[in-house]
Order: structure tokens, then sequence, then C-alpha cells
């Protein structure tokens, strides 16, 4: 760390990532709504307002203008407010640091604030906002193309996601987006930006490439999108020419693990978004699932979608009056046969040369183990 007017500097960005340390990101709430890093927490130096003002000044008349009015936009006592929310985040966390959009006047003026009113001097990121990003979207660039990735596939309800939790070492592309990928895979929660989406899966892959390199990673067969989150390009780009490992698991099992996955931890989900009881969240669970089947009406074709959506509405009204899942369990299982088997079947035929192995979750687990990918 080097400093700069006796402030220190963070140049190491590379470290900030791998220690997973905490920022204080000082742009505007607008900037930062635009993207940021998963531990970053934003105490800007101005309001959009504010910052949208002193932008006009600089352009007008210089840096000097637009740091006089900076300060005179900010009263005595909203000053003293914002310095209290930095120096409590820096007590809070001695490890941090903080950063800007370019590493320049904000953050700057930031740790000036700081420092002269508690003493505290607390690094800020060379470069900013900007050099992280860049770093990151590098990292994805450059460890991408030889990351030893294993991908896990399998139908649709064998249970992808948990089975990755087996293991120490892998990237869950669907955690990260928020979204189980299909047309059913929509959460409670809305999706991450872009870029904050970009910006967690390098972090992932940089902290497992940096901690042991050669070892496997293993990731769940994707597609390009993850919902509305595109997959980082060259990551896709070399998680299909990676070897594949299918699971299997009989029809039943996969209906009872769908049910699981895709209707009663979305209820749960719902409840604990809403802060509600099962009948707040009622309307919005049958939405999610007449939603999604009207989404793939076109695929299912006129008249099979109006018979799952039939199905769909008695096997609701069957859960929510009389507590009975029977029907939930034959719309799933009519799901799975019909419409998504024969999808990933046709999908798994143009992967036939890379399929390495295939088996149950325990086999394919003691496959995996037996090539260097440590269970938990």
């Amino acid at each position: 760390m080097a400093g700069t007017r006796d402030q220190p500097v963070v140049t190491d960005l590379a470290s900030v990532f791998i220690e997973d340390r905490p920022m204080m990101d000082v742009r505007a709430p607008i900037e930062f709504g635009q993207g940021a890093f998963p531990r970053a927490h934003n105490l800007p130096l101005l309001t959009d307002e504010e910052r949208h003002q002193v932008g006009i000044r600089y352009k007008e008349a210089g840096q000097e203008a637009a740091i006089e009015l900076g300060y005179q936009l900010v009263d005595e006592a909203e000053k003293a407010e914002r310095v209290e929310r930095w120096q409590a985040f820096a007590e809070a966390h001695p490890g941090g640091v903080l950063y800007c959009f370019r590493g320049g006047l904000r953050s700057r003026l930031t740790q000036q604030m700081l420092h002269e009113a508690t003493g505290i001097a607390y690094p800020r990121i060379a470069g900013g906002y900007k050099a992280l990003r860049r770093f990151l979207l590098n990292t994805l660039e450059e460890a991408s193309p030889t990351a030893p990735l294993l991908m896990l596939g399998g139908r649709t309800g064998v249970g992808k996601t948990p089975f990755l939790f087996r293991f120490e070492r892998y990237i869950d592309l669907e955690g990260r987006a928020r979204h189980k990928g299909s047309a059913f895979g929509r959460e409670p929660v809305p999706q991450p930006q872009p870029i904050d989406f970009e910006n967690q899966v390098a972090i992932d892959l940089l902290r497992l490439r940096h901690r042991s390199p050669d070892a496997p990673i293993l990731v769940e067969d994707e597609g390009k999108m993850v919902g509305a989150r595109q997959v980082p390009p060259a990551l896709f780009e070399r998680m299909s020419r990676s070897p594949l490992v299918v699971i299997e698991r009989p029809i039943e099992e996969r209906v009872e693990q769908s049910l699981k996955d895709y209707i009663i931890d979305l209820e749960a989900g719902y409840r604990e978004t809403l802060d509600t009881e099962a009948a707040g969240a009622e309307p919005h669970v049958r939405e999610h699932i007449l939603g999604a089947i009207d989404r793939v009406a076109r695929r299912l074709g006129g008249v099979r979608h109006q018979r799952v959506r039939g199905m769909a509405e008695s096997a609701l009204d069957a859960w929510y009056e009389h507590g009975d899942r029977e029907g939930l369990r034959e719309l799933i299982r009519v799901m799975l046969v019909e419409y998504y088997d024969p999808m990933y079947d046709y999908q798994l035929r143009h992967k036939r040369d890379r399929i390495r192995f295939t088996g149950s979750p325990d086999e394919v687990a003691q496959w995996l183990e037996a090539r260097g990918l440590r269970a938990r």
C-alpha cells in the first residue's frame, strides 16, 4: 500500500476481493444502483442532486469551482452527519477500503474530511470503482479460458443445485443470478443488476483460482442466459467445451425435488420477502406458476397449454384449500415428462462427446471425488 498526501492508497486490487474486504462506496446513490460489489455499502459524499449540480459546475468552470460549490451545497450539520456515518463504518470495518468512481476527487475529499474530523486514515482504492470493475472484467477474460471446469448436467428435478453444495469448489450461477434458469425459475426477489451478477461471478472465479489454480471447479450446465442475466461470454465459452457429468434420478424423486424447489420453497420465499402468512403469499404464488405456464404456451401448444393451466389452477385450489399436494405432483410430472425431458434430451444429444460419467447423485459424487473434487 502506497501513500498519497499522507493518506493510504490500495493498489493491489486482487487482494481486495480475495480477502473479502468491506468497501465504502462514496459515489452517489444513482451510481451505486447501476452496479457495485458484494461487500460495498453506499455512504455517498454527495446526493444525486448535489452530484448533478457539481458536475455541471465542473464542466463549466473547472475543478476548483466544483469543489467550492460542493462545500456550499452541504451545510455543516449535513457534513457532520456524513462524516459520522463514515466514521461508524471505518470503526466497524477497520480492514475496509473506500472508493469513488475513478479514485479521484470524491474519494480524496472523503479521506480528508474523515481524517480531519476523526484522525482515521482510511485507505482508498487507486482508480476507484472503474479500476475495480476493469480488473474483474480482465479476470473473466484471462482466467476463464483455462479454468478447470467440470459441468454438472441432468434433467429438471435431479437436484443439481443442492448437489453443488456437497463440494468445496463450485460456482453457483443460479444462486448468483437469483433465478433457477427456466420459465418457472424466477425468485421472489428481483435478479441483481447485470453488472452486479458479472462482478460476483468474476470474484468467485478469482478466489477459486487463487486458492488452487488447477483444482476442478464444478459448474451447473446452464445456457447463455440465467433468467434475464447473461453468463459472462468468456466463461460460457469455456463451459461449452468442458467435460460433463450427468446425474440421473427416478421420476418420482424428481417430482418431489421439483415440488420443493419450484413450489414449496417458492412460497416460503414469498412469505419471507413479504413478511406474510401463507394466505398473503398465495396470490403471488398463483401468479408466478400460472404466469410461467403462460410464458411457455407457444411451446406447449394451444390444447396442451389449456390442459396444463387447468391442472395448475385445480392443483393450487386443492393445496390452498385442503393442503392436498397430489395435484401439484401430477402437474409437475406432466411438465417434466411432456415438456422438460424432451427438450433436455434434445440438448444433451449435442453434448454426447463431452459426457464423462452418468449415474445417481452418489455415484457421480464418488466419480468426482476420485478426480480431485473435494467434498465438504
